[in-house]
């Protein structure tokens, strides 16, 4: 999608809503913005049935990704990394390498499945344990208003 086309934070939502929505429908738990131990901050990130972590970056349109290079940085923080963009994007222009989610608002479906590469041990606890204290502290933050 060209961004001029439409809102890039608009886009950015509905792909966060929609691959939310797929990861749940794979029986993993969403978090979103969740700070990683290197100073970045994934867009999405799942926690599957058996502890197993992706990392999702949504790509609202293709200045948005030619402006950001920083996906590599994420690879030592899941099990398996993807993009997600929008039908309109142009998926040539990604690199092969990591998985691909074609997402709206609505739903998603993965295109690609991502190479799966297990985090170590102590990665992966503090990896839970981010995501623990980040969903428990806006479940809190929501019931207290």
């Amino acid at each position: 999608m060209d961004c001029a086309a439409a809102s890039r934070p608009d886009v950015t939502a509905a792909l966060a809503r929609g691959v939310q929505r797929l990861l749940l429908d794979h029986g993993f738990a969403p978090v979103l913005e969740l700070p990683l131990g290197n100073g970045r901050r994934a867009d999405v990130v799942g926690l599957g049935p058996k502890g197993e972590i992706w990392i999702v970056e949504t790509k609202s349109c293709l200045a948005d990704f030619s402006a950001d290079g920083k996906w590599p940085d994420y690879l030592d923080y899941c099990d398996a990394f993807y993009f997600a963009v929008d039908e309109q994007f142009p998926q040539s222009a990604l690199p092969a390498e990591p998985g691909l989610i074609v997402a709206d608002q609505f739903g998603g479906a993965i295109v690609r499945a991502a190479p799966v590469a297990p985090l170590a041990g102590a990665r992966r606890k503090a990896m839970m344990l981010a995501f623990a204290r980040l969903a428990a502290t806006r479940m809190a933050l929501t019931s207290i208003g």
